[in-house]
C-alpha cells in the first residue's frame, strides 16, 4: 500500500483542490505536478537512496521511511502554500522509494528459488490490492473534504510498529552461503523491460478513464469500478507468476504477460459497449501483475547480498522513469488518432513485438 500505487490515494481529490486554489496561475499545471512529482523524484532519487540504505541498514531505512511518508502524505490535511504542498509531495516520493527499495531487497534476503517466487507473488498481488483500497478510499473521503484523502497516508504510523517489530536483518554470511552460486550479471536489459512494462501499463489509470468518461459517457463511479477491478485481476496475475515460473523461464513468461496485456488492449480499442470493459481490462491487470512479479524476481535472482539494495534501488528507478514518462511519450499519439484508436495500435504492436521476439528465439535456439 506504501508504495506502486501510493500516488492514486489523491487522484480524486485534485479537482477540488484545483477549485481551492484557483487564484493561483497555473494552477492545473500545479495540481498535476501533485500526482506526478513524487513518481519523477523517484526516478531520479532512488540510485542514490539504495546508497543509504545498504549503509544505514534496511530496518532502519524502512523506520525512517514510514514516519517520512506517514508526515508529508499526511501534510496536506492542514498546508495553505501551494509550495509547501509541493515540497511535501517531493519528500513524500523520497519515502515511497526508499519503501520499494527495502521491501524488494528484503524479499531477496528472506527467501530463496521457489519460495522467493511464490512470496514475490504475494507481495506483488497486495501491491495491487493497496492500489484498489487508495483508489476507493480516495474517492469516498473526496466526496466529503478534499483534503481526507491524505489522511489515508496516516497509515505509514500504523505500520511503524509492525516494522520495528516484525523486520530484521539477515546475517550477511547466511545469505552468502545460499547464494554461492549466483553470478552477478549486467541487468540493464531487465531494467529496460521493467521500464517498458510501466510505460505501457500506467496507461490503464492515465488514459482509460478519460475513454469511458469522455468517449462513452460514463460516471466517474463505473470508470473507478473498472480500474479497480483491473487492480484486483493485476494481484490474481501475480499470484499466477509462480505457477508458470515452475513451467517456463523468465524470458518466455515476460512474452506471455505481454501476450496477454496486448489481447486487454486490442479489447479496449474494439469496445462498443461500455459494460465490456469489465471483462477487457482485467486482461491489462492480470498480464501486468504477471510481469511486475516476474521482472522483479529475475532481477533479484541474478543479484548477490551486496548488489541487491543497490539492484532493487535501480529496478525502482526504472520502474518509475516508465511511471512518469507513461502520459508524457503517448499523449501525441491519443491526440492525433484518438484514445480508443490508440488502444488498438499500441495492442496490434505488442502483438508484433511477441511474434517477432518468439521468431528471432526460435531462430537462434535451432542455429
Amino acid at each position: 500500500m506504501t508504495t506502486m500505487m501510493s500516488n492514486v490515494a489523491i487522484v480524486t481529490a485534485l479537482p477540488r483542490f484545483q477549485d481551492y486554489f484557483r487564484d493561483i496561475e497555473n494552477i492545473e499545471f500545479y495540481s498535476r505536478l501533485m500526482l506526478t512529482l513524487p513518481s519523477f523524484i523517484i526516478a531520479i532519487l532512488a540510485p542514490f537512496l539504495g546508497h543509504f540504505v545498504f549503509k544505514v541498514g534496511k530496518k532502519k531505512s524502512a523506520t525512517i521511511a514510514l514516519l517520512i511518508f506517514a508526515i508529508t502524505g499526511s501534510a496536506g490535511l492542514y498546508l495553505e502554500q501551494i509550495e509547501a504542498f509541493l515540497l511535501s509531495r517531493a519528500l513524500f516520493g523520497v519515502a515511497v522509494a526508499t519503501l520499494m527499495i527495502v521491501s524488494t531487497s528484503l524479499v531477496g534476503d528472506y527467501f530463496q528459488g521457489e519460495a522467493r517466487h511464490k512470496f514475490m507473488g504475494y507481495q506483488s498481488a497486495f501491491m495491487s490490492i493497496g492500489g484498489v483500497s487508495f483508489v476507493l478510499a480516495g474517492g469516498f473521503l473526496s466526496d466529503m473534504d478534499w483534503r481526507l484523502p491524505f489522511g489515508i497516508y496516516l497509515i505509514g504510523l500504523i505500520l511503524l510498529p509492525m516494522a520495528i517489530y516484525f523486520l530484521y536483518e539477515v546475517p550477511k554470511e547466511q545469505i552468502e552461503q545460499k547464494e554461492e552460486d549466483i553470478i552477478p550479471t549486467n541487468l540493464l536489459g531487465i531494467y529496460f523491460l521493467a521500464f517498458f512494462y510501466m510505460l505501457i501499463f500506467f496507461i490503464l489509470p492515465t488514459q482509460v478513464p478519460f475513454l469511458i468518461i469522455d468517449h462513452f459517457g460514463g460516471s466517474g463511479k463505473i470508470a473507478g469500478s473498472i480500474i479497480a477491478i483491473a487492480f484486483l485481476s493485476n494481484a490474481f496475475g501475480a499470484i499466477t507468476f509462480s505457477k508458470l515460473k515452475k513451467k517456463y523461464n523468465f524470458s518466455t513468461i515476460y512474452l506471455i504477460a505481454l501476450f496477454i496485456i496486448a489481447c486487454g488492449f486490442t479489447g479496449i480499442g474494439l469496445v462498443k459497449n461500455i459494460y465490456f470493459f469489465y471483462f477487457v481490462t482485467p486482461l491489462l491487470g492480470f498480464g501486468g501483475g504477471i510481469m511486475m512479479t516476474n521482472v522483479t524476481a529475475w532481477m533479484l535472482s541474478k543479484t548477490t547480498f551486496e548488489k541487491r539494495v543497490k539492484s532493487s534501488a535501480y529496478l525502482t528507478s526504472f520502474l518509475f522513469i516508465g511511471q512518469f514518462f507513461s502520459p508524457i511519450v503517448f499523449h501525441p499519439l491519443v491526440s492525433k488518432v484518438g484514445v480508443q484508436n490508440f488502444f488498438e495500435i499500441i495492442g496490434i504492436t505488442l502483438f508484433t513485438i511477441v511474434l517477432f521476439t518468439s521468431l528471432y528465439r526460435k531462430f537462434i535456439s535451432n542455429s
